[in-house]
Formats: structure tokens, C-alpha cells, sequence
């Protein structure tokens, strides 16, 4: 078993919410096509961590921590609107005059999205359920993680079901959308 197949699915996302501010640092300072390859991987990453989340992780806090419906709903309103903010940075381009204030602003309600998560969603999940669960989780979000879309896709839906029966066919489109854009710019 290698070092991240060991690892708890709270281990897996905080590591993830870690890429991710990265990300937007690194973002945040870089021009040109060095910001356009930056941006995609954000934007991948996001897309899969969420759809991970909504499918594998939300479902059980729902169940398994305090007010696990109101921390899930209040969670899965800012994913919402992180996808809309997303979406429409996608749709303006990093070259865009808008671009780099509405990146801060996104920057900004990810990041503190993300500490909610790790207080109150987290941090009960560690505390309430056996250590073997959190490891199966891990699997779970990494299975969830290479079915999901890599783009946000804001009219799918938030919900785990909305992810499972639309996740499959949008993922298979984004990623050969990916494909065809990477091939593209190697050979420009």
C-alpha cells in the first residue's frame, strides 16, 4: 500500500484544499500561457474535488455529524456559487480585463468555503466516525474523483444522485474537450 492509498479521506481533501490555495497564489502572479495552463489545472481540480465531495462526503456528514443537514446545505450553497464564479471565468479567458479581480474574489469564497468544510465538516467526520470508514471514504473520493467532470457545470446540480447520473457522460465530454485543447497547444 503506497503513502496516499494509507491516507483518510479528511487527509485527502486537506491536502487537495492546500493544492488549491496554492493554486490561486501561483494564479494570482502568473502571465500569459503560464496563467492559461494554471487556470486549467484550478479549474480541474476544483471541478472533481466538489463532484468528489457532493457524492462521497457530504452524504455521510448529512448522517453522521451535528446539524449535518444545515452545515451539507449551507456547504453546498457556496459550491454553487463557486461553480457560477467559475463558470463565468471560464467564459471570460485569463486575458480578460475582469479576470483578475473576480479570480481574487473567487479566491477569497473558496478559501473561506474551505476552512468551513475543515471545521465543521471535517473535524466532526475524524471525531465521529472509525478510522477504517475514513480510509474507505479515501477510495471512494479518489473512484468519484476519476468519474467526475472536470469543468464546473453549475445546471448539473449539487446533489450526489445528480452527480452519479450526470457526472459520467459530462466527464467523458470535458475530458476529451481537455484532449483536443492540450493537443492544440502543443502543437502551436
Amino acid at each position: 500500500m503506497n503513502r496516499t492509498d494509507s491516507k483518510d479521506v479528511v487527509e485527502v481533501l486537506l491536502d487537495q484544499h492546500t493544492q488549491i490555495k496554492g493554486l490561486f497564489r501561483e494564479l494570482s502572479e502568473a502571465q500569459g500561457g503560464r496563467k492559461e495552463d494554471l487556470f486549467d489545472d484550478l479549474v480541474r481540480l476544483l471541478a472533481v474535488h466538489e463532484t468528489a465531495e457532493e457524492i462521497v462526503v457530504h452524504p455521510t456528514a448529512r448522517q453522521k455529524i451535528d446539524n449535518g443537514d444545515d452545515v451539507v446545505e449551507a456547504r453546498l450553497h457556496e459550491e454553487s456559487e463557486a461553480k457560477q464564479a467559475l463558470a463565468e471565468l471560464h467564459d471570460l479567458g485569463v486575458d480578460h480585463r475582469d479576470f483578475d479581480t473576480k479570480l481574487a474574489e473567487l479566491a477569497r469564497d473558496v478559501t473561506g468555503h474551505a476552512n468551513r468544510e475543515e471545521q465543521e465538516e471535517f473535524a466532526q467526520l475524524r471525531a465521529k466516525l472509525p478510522e477504517d470508514r475514513l480510509r474507505q471514504m479515501a477510495g471512494a473520493v479518489r473512484v468519484a474523483e476519476a468519474i467526475a467532470p472536470t469543468r464546473p457545470h453549475p445546471a448539473a446540480g449539487e446533489s450526489a444522485v445528480a452527480n452519479i447520473l450526470a457526472g459520467p457522460p459530462i466527464a467523458v465530454f470535458d475530458r476529451v474537450r481537455d484532449a483536443v485543447r492540450d493537443w492544440t497547444r502543443s502543437n502551436s
